[in-house]
């Protein structure tokens, strides 16, 4: 007779009825998910998987079904909004002005 863990039934139990909404690079960035999607009113969990064939972990940001396309929405908003301000710093960054411009000489 096989003994189950307690804590991996109760983690399974939690996360019944909850669906992954995005994995993220490290657990920093799950929990900037999580926080967003809490800020939207999304109930949102992490969930951490040891990957078996490679080794590494997976971390998934995982929501209620029914909060799925909600979810999407709120995450890609987000991404798409981090892609523009990224993009205009850079090109802040890349432009050649020094500042000459309103330094007057007299």
């Amino acid at each position: 007779m096989t003994k189950r863990s307690k804590k991996n039934h109760k983690s399974q139990a939690k996360l019944e009825g909850y669906v992954v909404v995005a994995f993220a690079e490290d657990i920093e960035q799950a929990r900037e998910y999580t926080t967003l999607l809490e800020s939207n009113d999304i109930p949102a969990v992490i969930s951490e998987h040891k990957e078996q064939s490679i080794g590494s972990k997976e971390i998934a940001v995982m929501v209620p079904e029914e909060f799925l396309d909600e979810a999407h929405v709120v995450i890609e908003s987000q991404q798409a909004y981090d892609d523009f301000y990224d993009f205009a710093l850079d090109e802040e960054e890349d432009s050649d002005f020094d500042g000459d411009l309103f330094e007057e000489e007299f």
